[in-house]
């Protein structure tokens, strides 16, 4: 595929739900949605975008649900079923039928789920740092490590404690679960920097940790819509990237619980050496080159 000179990103605003984002675009041609995860925001991408958008892709990485105020609900929904409503709200804002989904972390379930609630929406589905959770269980039985690394979900589930501890000397939760998910990675000061503005603005917080917060209530209706979306076989093609060395989610889980079956439209895993769980800003070129094999 040609590569062409490529301007900087440009903010524009999407609307879905009743809701307003801020995300960046960047090139011409097919739709790639990137999607980001926690404790992240739009700014995620910033190593994709110039690549893709150079290789004749229209690249747009919106903010997720909550992480901006004009994006919290009044209902304060985070199920993850409203997270793939809002993608499809997007496509249709951008007036595009189908795209090619990026997610990491957050972003890789958003992305799972948007892939079983409107296939027909998407081209293919690239995910980063989380598996498909329709095997998980099997995945904690024979990677049981997995469990102690999962520890700060329950953790969330004490409003006010850890939402006081995590926001406690300027957001250092933050970096400490950076240091721990992706063990030697020195990040950029800069996007720490913009980071931590983006969760001191009002609500934010609240919103990135209600993720986690509406996922394990599976017994709201919103809930078990969820669960179904999340243990459902994807019928798009779907490309899988671990970091070989991720403190969030094991790589191990990888080999254990994606599985052929569950793709019918066809799986492939790669797994990013010297990278943990934010592998595509830690081994940036390397993502990169992967993920342009996958797209062309």
């Amino acid at each position: 595929m040609p590569v062409r000179k490529t301007a900087s990103p440009r903010e524009i605003k999407l609307h879905a739900n009743g809701l307003t984002f801020s995300a960046l675009e960047m090139g011409e041609g097919p739709l790639v949605l990137c999607l980001h995860g926690f404790p992240d925001h739009y700014r995620s991408y910033r190593e994709q975008m110039p690549v893709l958008a150079a290789a004749g892709y229209r690249v747009v990485a919106p903010m997720n649900r909550g992480y901006e105020p004009s994006a919290i609900p009044e209902d304060g929904n985070y199920h993850i079923n409203r997270m793939a409503s809002d993608v499809v709200g997007w496509l249709d804002d951008l007036g595009v039928e189908r795209a090619h989904l990026l997610g990491h972390d957050w972003g890789a379930v958003i992305g799972y789920a948007t892939a079983a609630h409107a296939p027909r929406r998407v081209r293919s589905l690239m995910t980063m740092a989380v598996p498909h959770l329709r095997r998980m269980p099997r995945g904690l039985w024979k990677v049981p490590e997995q469990v102690r690394n999962s520890w700060y979900m329950g953790f969330f589930q004490l409003p006010l404690v850890s939402d006081v501890k995590v926001e406690k000397n300027d957001y250092a939760f933050i970096e400490r679960l950076w240091r721990d998910w992706s063990p030697g990675w020195e990040w950029p000061a800069e996007e720490m920097t913009a980071l931590k503005a983006t969760f001191r603005r009002p609500g934010v917080l609240q919103g990135a940790l209600g993720y986690y917060r509406a996922f394990f209530r599976p017994w709201q209706k919103d809930g078990r819509a969820t669960f179904k979306l999340l243990t459902r076989k994807l019928e798009v093609p779907t490309l899988a990237l671990t970091g070989a060395s991720d403190g969030c989610m094991d790589t191990r889980l990888y080999d254990e619980i994606m599985r052929i079956d569950d793709f019918p439209a066809g799986l492939r895993v790669a797994r990013i050496q010297g990278a943990g769980h934010f592998l595509h800003q830690e081994q940036p070129a390397e993502v990169n080159r992967v993920l342009l094999h996958w797209l062309d």
